[in-house]
């Protein structure tokens, strides 16, 4: 029984180290323009620092140019295939014959790896790419258990397979949707998703007896949001993924916080470790408890135990946890003041939760003092006015630099 690669997101620098810091073995970029979440983009320097760090540490990172590129972006690709294998970067995701092609020329050096994108739903497919240069096929995410396992079980020996274990599920068929580009003129495939599937919709039918005439379907209070999903949650299946020999389990999510990858990497890291240590013993409650106090939308495990399952739609729309959020960061651990980067509104008497790494208990607490940084005065509240904005307050336990607090909310 191998152990399989924990996979997260990284938008920024200081991403990518929160996520290496609660536990993922590897993390993937965006580069510029050419990926499919081009508003998570990483500059060429951070990617080089993301790059440099992670090998510092026994680490990886993966690039994603995996747009579906016109001709006009072939000098830009060939450009970042280049950059990325002097980098050294990892592994390059990518879904379009003629990238890959390109890839292989300009990106000798760096391995392949097939994104979700170009829909491999069969070992026929995933065959048909590891003939065409690639290292790993990262799975659609429409795919249930049996078909996963059948791909395990007839792939090539050298074959790496991947697959999404959580985060967004898209409406289009894995990621491949023209619904934003023809509603917001925002090409998905082009990596400027609006996200339209999140929206709320009003539908209209026309009178068969009097043309023009439109009569608006009605709906409850929960039916107007009729393209969106839950977020896919596999962690009650960590189990069966790990005993099929999968090789890396990934985590969505580059536009995400760093509190968001601190709460599900640290819950996914400590249940592989935990299945991994003793099998029998494995309880995935613990791990889902954590997961809930992060989730901002329903959770489900879409198609990967029955393929006939509805229950992934999210009529509410809702995009907020109702019981937590993101607290801060500790910039400067001290034992008496430690300076807290603060990331919504903190005030005398609140309760935290330090997230620690590698636990999945988190340690609970309440604010009895806070300090303004630069005046060392005691305040009663303060809120986040400016990005990089800290305050100083008293930790219970010594801390790491880096580490997230969450903050059960209150009627601020």
């Amino acid at each position: 029984m191998n152990k399989p690669e924990l996979l997260a997101p990284a938008g920024s620098f200081e991403k990518a180290k929160t996520a290496f810091r609660y536990g993922a073995d590897a993390v993937y970029c965006g580069t510029g323009s050419l990926s499919l979440r081009s508003r998570a983009e990483v500059d060429d320097n951070e990617l080089a620092k993301t790059i440099e760090y992670a090998h510092s540490i026994g680490k990886k990172v993966y690039a994603a140019i995996n747009i579906y590129a016109w001709d006009e972006f072939y000098d830009e690709i060939k450009k970042q295939a280049k950059m990325l294998n002097d980098m050294k970067v990892d592994g390059i995701i990518a879904s379009d014959g003629g990238v890959i092609e390109i890839l292989k020329e300009y990106a000798p050096d760096v391995d392949i790896h097939i994104s979700t994108q170009a829909n491999t739903v069969s070992y026929h497919s995933a065959n048909f790419w590891y003939k065409n240069g690639a290292k790993r096929v990262i799975l659609g995410r429409e795919m249930n258990k049996e078909q996963i396992r059948q791909i395990m079980e007839n792939k090539p020996q050298g074959l790496e397979v991947e697959i999404f274990v959580h985060g967004a599920i898209c409406f289009g068929y894995s990621g491949r949707c023209f619904l934003s580009d023809f509603l917001a003129s925002r090409s998905a495939n082009l990596g400027d998703c609006a996200q339209s599937c999140r929206w709320a919709y009003n539908v209209y039918v026309e009178e068969h007896n009097n043309p023009g005439n439109l009569m608006p379907v009605e709906y409850d209070e929960k039916g107007t949001y009729i393209f969106s999903s839950k977020d896919l949650c596999l962690i009650k299946e960590i189990p069966e993924i790990i005993e099929m020999g999968i090789d890396s389990l990934k985590i969505e999510g580059r536009l995400k916080t760093e509190y968001y990858l601190a709460s599900v990497v640290n819950a996914y890291r400590n249940a592989i470790d935990d299945y991994m240590k003793n099998p029998k013993e494995y309880d995935y409650t613990k791990y889902l408890n954590e997961l809930e106090k992060t989730k901002t939308r329903g959770l489900t495990t879409f198609y990967f135990n029955d393929r006939n399952n509805k229950d992934f739609q999210e009529y509410d729309g809702k995009q907020y946890n109702p019981d937590y959020e993101f607290g801060g960061k500790v910039l400067e651990y001290n034992e008496d003041k430690s300076i807290i980067e603060i990331r919504n509104k903190l005030m005398v008497g609140d309760t935290m939760e330090i997230q620690i790494p590698n636990n999945i208990n988190t340690y609970e607490f309440k604010i009895d003092k806070l300090w303004d940084t630069e005046t060392d005065e005691e305040v009663e509240f303060v809120n986040p006015g400016k990005a990089g904005q800290s305050i100083k307050m008293k930790l219970p336990i010594k801390c790491e630099n880096g580490w997230i607090l969450r903050r059960k909310k209150m009627s601020h």
